[in-house]
């Protein structure tokens, strides 16, 4: 017996050993056998113990003749994109005489559904290796815990189980695949403010030059002392103003942490604000972060150039989600005493009900009288869905027809704002960022904001 206690003796208290289910669908098995040997011969019934004795020495065994565990290292990154795939790399020092392997990695459970990643562990080189793909649903701060590893010995029966600590700090960070795109690209290369500021011809109220007035030309545009005193027509050439301040202000609020094809309307708002902002400080102009909810959650101070983009992405990260209604009200008015001078304020929002949008275009309207607005919100392509869908049963009915009322509720608000002077920017959240850049070039080209 002396074998037997040395091989127990290599079993360690971190790294306990438990049965498999091979060793528990073994103990059924010999169970049965045992209760009949004991009904036939009443005499024998000191054989099923003596069989669950054999069958859990040959579960410790095959714990022991599985091996210790070694090192164990991570690979992870340290940040990653809310909706973006990452990838975590566990590879484990283990006896070449383990069998079957599996790790679970217990994490924050905004990086994965429930908290925890399981994954199989295959032998790599002198080391058990294995990979997982998680996919963040939520921005913040995020931890990555531990680690569980469970190996088998060669028999199948017994295994070893152990933990450590890692303790490794995950943040998820706004999406910035919008900024990436080819759409946003192209619009920074072809538009006229490019991927280097350039000074920008326009309808704006920056006076630039006189060239000679043509056939065709605006006759708002003659410069009438110059003409005369050169005997010869000359028109104004503007140029659009820089240093614009564009504030984004996003609603944190109930409705906006809706999920919209997985993601939530708060993330693709941040990543559509950002990308627009990027374009705003290759262009010269002010941006600055808003946040909202039942109470101011974030303001940030204006960034002068692109090198301080980086401000206002950790500063979106931040911007956390809010399960109470948003207080229009006080965030807004707070928005408004804020702003010393004209500025472009783009509202990220959306509505449920006729009293909360009530109060939104009340107070949206307050700034239009001192600040060009724009109002964006994503167009609800379930409720669209619902009221286009041919009914089949009178359930189908009732939906497409409460539909129809939320859909003719959401296009009234949408006319009470137009007619306050708000620009609205309605679309499916895949063509949401083009349409905002799209409308912030032609405002500013056309000197809408100084």
């Amino acid at each position: 017996m002396r074998w037997l206690s040395a091989l127990l003796a290599r079993l360690k208290p971190d790294q306990a050993p438990v049965p498999t289910a091979r060793a528990v669908l073994a103990l059924v098995v010999l169970a049965g056998i045992g209760l009949g040997i004991a009904v036939m011969v009443p005499d024998g019934w000191i054989v099923g113990p003596s069989l669950g004795v054999v069958l859990l020495a040959l579960v410790l065994v095959d714990a022991a003749l599985a091996g210790g565990l070694g090192e164990v290292a991570l690979t992870a990154p340290v940040e990653v994109e809310v909706g973006a795939r990452a990838h975590l790399i566990i590879r484990a020092g283990l006896s070449s005489r383990a069998g079957h392997a599996e790790a679970a990695v217990a994490l924050d459970p905004r990086l994965a559904p429930g908290g925890v990643v399981a994954l199989p562990l295959a032998r790599k080189g002198e080391a058990h290796e294995g990979d997982a793909t998680i996919t963040p649903d939520r921005r913040g701060p995020g931890q990555i815990d531990a680690v569980w590893l469970r190996w088998q010995g060669p028999l199948g029966l017994g295994a070893r189980q152990a933990k450590r600590d890692l303790d490794r700090p995950l943040r998820v960070n706004p999406n910035l695949a919008l900024l990436r795109s080819r759409g946003v690209q192209a619009t920074l290369r072809d538009a006229d403010i490019g991927l280097v500021a350039r000074r920008m011809h326009g309808d704006g109220t920056m006076f630039e030059a006189l060239s000679d007035y043509h056939p065709g030309m605006d006759r708002r545009r003659i410069d009438w002392k110059a003409s005369a005193r050169h005997a010869h027509l000359y028109a104004k050439e503007y140029e659009a103003e820089r240093n614009n301040r564009i504030v984004f202000a996003v609603d944190c609020g109930q409705a906006m942490c809706e999920p919209v094809a997985g993601l939530a309307r708060l993330d693709r708002a941040i990543s559509v604000a950002l990308a627009a902002g990027w374009v705003a400080l290759k262009g010269g102009d002010l941006v600055s972060l808003f946040g909202f909810a039942s109470r101011v959650l974030l303001s940030t101070p204006f960034v002068t150039d692109a090198s301080g983009f980086g401000r206002l992405q950790s500063a979106a990260a931040l911007l956390d989600y809010e399960t109470r209604e948003p207080n229009f009200t006080l965030a807004l008015a707070t928005l408004a005493q804020q702003l010393q001078r004209r500025s472009l304020i783009v509202v990220f929002s959306d509505f449920t009900d006729p009293t909360s949008a009530q109060l939104m275009v009340e107070s949206i309207g307050r700034l239009v009288a001192r600040h060009r607005v724009i109002f964006v919100t994503m167009l609800d392509e379930e409720l669209e869905t619902l009221a286009r869908a041919e009914p089949e049963a009178t359930q189908d009915i009732a939906l497409a027809v409460g539909a129809g009322q939320l859909l003719r509720q959401r296009a009234l608000v949408t006319a009470k704002l137009r007619q306050l002077g708000v620009d609205v920017i309605e679309a499916p959240h895949d063509k949401l960022g083009l349409s905002l850049i799209d409308a912030y070039l032609s405002i500013r080209q056309a000197g809408g904001i100084g």
